[in-house]
């Protein structure tokens, strides 16, 4: 019976062999991608909230209209 702690032993020293075979990016890269993802999500947020309030809207006028 093999011991479960060499198991484990050995699992954790694959993930740090495969950790440190990936490329990682650099704090200026990690930065700008956060801003763009920021300005990404402030966008669309934006264009959401301007079509949720115009459809509102429009149902509110339609539900006007017909009663």
């Amino acid at each position: 019976m093999t011991n479960p702690f060499t198991k484990i032993k050995r699992f954790f020293a694959e993930i740090v062999v495969e950790l440190k075979k990936s490329s990682w990016p650099t704090k200026k890269s990690l930065r700008q991608s956060t801003i763009v993802v920021i300005v990404a999500m402030f966008l669309f947020g934006t264009y959401v909230s301007v079509l949720d309030f115009s459809l509102f809207h429009v149902i509110k006028l339609i539900n006007l209209v017909i009663v």
